[in-house]
């Protein structure tokens, strides 16, 4: 991996580390859904003009149907329900727990798409679980307050991402990056406008939950996206998917700075399983067995 990769790659990792930090800033003010929706539209502002100037808007309006479908599971969805976990989970926590979004992914590809996971890569869904139940144990508590509701909720959002990319493969494989990320913003902005609007917040938010709500759509979903493509084109899928690996080190780091929140041996523990896990389950590690 040549420098400028490799800086691309930490880049992605912060921004999308730091999605966790802004959302804790900015869902109180906000809400989720007005929140999210104001991250997807900024994002489809910035996404939009690349696609047209590319040319690439034909290729949207001809893939529309499987676009919508993928919006909803790829950004609508799980932004709206990370959104709310971030209500009562730190952004330490929320990022730890985003890395099982390829152990879902492998999952679903084996199920739905019939795709062999072998020894090693099975073995890695159950140690990730293993990792999430750990992680879990002292903290779902599911009585009103509690923050079991928003683990789970968690979990759906990466559920809802292992989903979105076995359908973005299976039915938008020869679709440009760009279409799908343009075209998914776009959508996932009409969706949730309505809600949006219902539910808009009655006290005016203040400056630090605006800037954070515009970085979030801006920093962690426009230039993001961009940077991610781009590593995909550069480095190939599977290198790309390494980021997952370090979102929760900066989740954390972002959390531990401008949040105060605090790392404990649990959520250590927990937290290098689920990596672990992650990294046999996508294939990035492979133990070699000696005969």
């Amino acid at each position: 991996m040549k420098l400028c990769d490799l800086i691309d790659l930490v880049l992605l990792a912060a921004l999308w580390g730091g999605s966790f930090l802004f959302m804790r800033y900015a869902a109180p003010a906000f809400g989720p859904l007005p929140l999210i929706w104001l991250r997807v539209a900024v994002a489809a502002l910035c996404l939009l003009p690349l696609l047209f100037l590319r040319g690439q808007q034909s290729v949207l309006r001809q893939n529309a149907a499987a676009i919508a479908l993928m919006a909803v599971f790829s950004s609508a969805l799980p932004f709206v329900l990370i959104a709310w976990a971030m209500l009562s989970i730190t952004a330490g926590l929320a990022s730890i727990l985003n890395a099982t979004v390829p152990i879902f992914t492998a999952l679903i590809s084996a199920l739905w798409l019939r795709e062999s996971l072998g020894f090693w890569r099975a073995a890695g869904l159950a140690v990730g679980f293993a990792g999430v139940l750990l992680l879990a144990a002292d903290k779902a508590d599911f009585r009103p307050g509690g923050s079991g509701w928003a683990i789970g909720a968690m979990l759906l959002a990466t559920l809802s991402y292992g989903f979105a990319a076995n359908l973005t493969r299976r039915q938008l494989g020869g679709v440009p990056a760009l279409v799908n990320a343009a075209g998914s913003q776009l959508v996932s902005a009409i969706i949730l406008m309505p809600f949006a609007v219902w539910f808009w917040p009655v006290t005016r938010p203040n400056a630090l939950a605006w800037s954070a709500a515009l970085v979030l759509g801006v920093g962690c979903t426009a230039i993001a996206f961009l940077l991610f493509f781009r590593l995909i084109a550069n480095v190939g899928a599977a290198r790309a998917v390494t980021v997952t690996f370090l979102i929760p080190l900066f989740g954390v780091l972002w959390g531990s700075l401008f949040l105060g929140e605090t790392l404990n041996a649990g959520m250590l523990a927990g937290g290098s399983i689920v990596v672990l896990g992650t990294a046999l389950a996508t294939g990035v590690v492979r133990p070699s067995v000696r005969t």
